[in-house]
């Protein structure tokens, strides 16, 4: 009986040693996963930062300048553009 009961023991250790260890790679990965959650939800906030700054300037005559320029390829009549043909 006693080597029965040894026997139960040293199982039962050796189940709660492997569920242990089982759910620590678990956690480990969760953690992992937050992380990555976390820097997502960080660049999502620095971007609705951005459009909201952007929001703000958009009826600005310098935000309408800098995008009939950078868009539409848009100068004023007399100005001179000079395209650098190394590029």
């Amino acid at each position: 009986m006693k080597k029965k009961t040894k026997l139960i023991f040293i199982v039962l250790i050796v189940y709660a040693t492997i569920t242990i260890i089982n759910q620590q790679k678990t956690l480990n990965a969760y953690k992992d996963t937050q992380k990555d959650l976390n820097e997502q939800i960080t660049e999502a906030k620095n971007y609705q930062d951005e459009l909201n700054i952007n929001k703000q300037n958009i009826n600005s005559l310098e935000y309408i300048e800098k995008m009939a320029r950078k868009k539409l390829n848009m100068y004023y009549p007399n100005e001179r553009i000079y395209i650098d043909s190394s590029k």
